[in-house]
């Protein structure tokens, strides 16, 4: 097993990323959260790496982080009818957070807009997952009762509207603005890594529309 593999970026693309070590070239398949996180060409990079091999390929599927390679892992393993292409598009369309936190919640809409992802198989990843996703005896937590959109952005920050349950309900309010489910993760995703994770949600949706 290929735990992870460690080199010198040498190509780039949204979904693939070729690493040499040694003189070889290793063809990676990656999820958009993280090419994002890449280094330029030619810097040294790490990624967490599962394999899978069949009579006919072998197949290299890597990750930022230790944390989304085992998540991964997980709904191969465990959803039915859950291949590692659809899984990969699935971990390039949302955020690990935001992920977790919509299967523990059973956010079946929010889980649906994921590319390659329909209904009937977000409903099935809920319900293989939902007891996994988080460790036991800790509550998922929630949105607040009204997701922030630009009409209230001159409202007053409230204990709600604070760490993830403000980044989540600035990913709705840009979905409702007619968002991919993709550009609306990675736009707050940018936005709360530039002016923190503790930023309100209105702040949040300031700095992904760039006002």
């Amino acid at each position: 097993m290929i735990a992870f593999i460690e080199g010198d970026l040498i190509e780039c693309q949204l979904n693939m990323a070729v690493i040499q070590i040694g003189g070889i070239g290793y063809e990676v398949n990656i999820p958009l959260t993280t090419s994002e996180k890449l280094p330029s060409l030619g810097k040294e990079i790490k990624l967490y790496t599962q394999a899978t091999y069949r009579e006919d390929s072998q197949t290299l599927y890597g990750f930022i982080d230790r944390e989304s390679r085992d998540f991964f892992r997980m709904i191969v393993d465990k959803v039915s009818g859950i291949g590692p292409k659809i899984a990969l598009n699935l971990l390039g369309s949302l955020s690990l957070p935001m992920l977790k936190n919509s299967i523990a919640n059973g956010d079946i809409a929010m889980l649906s807009k994921a590319q390659g992802l329909g209904k009937k198989t977000a409903e099935r990843i809920v319900v293989e997952l939902k007891d996994k996703v988080l460790p036991k005896g800790i509550t998922p937590p929630s949105p607040s009762p009204r997701a922030s959109t630009p009409e209230h952005l001159g409202d007053e920050q409230t204990g709600n509207d604070v760490g993830f349950g403000a980044y989540h309900d600035a990913v709705s309010a840009l979905l409702t603005l007619g968002y991919k489910a993709t550009d609306a993760d990675q736009a707050i995703r940018k936005a709360s890594d530039e002016i923190g994770k503790n930023a309100s949600t209105e702040d949040l949706i300031r700095k992904a529309l760039g006002r």
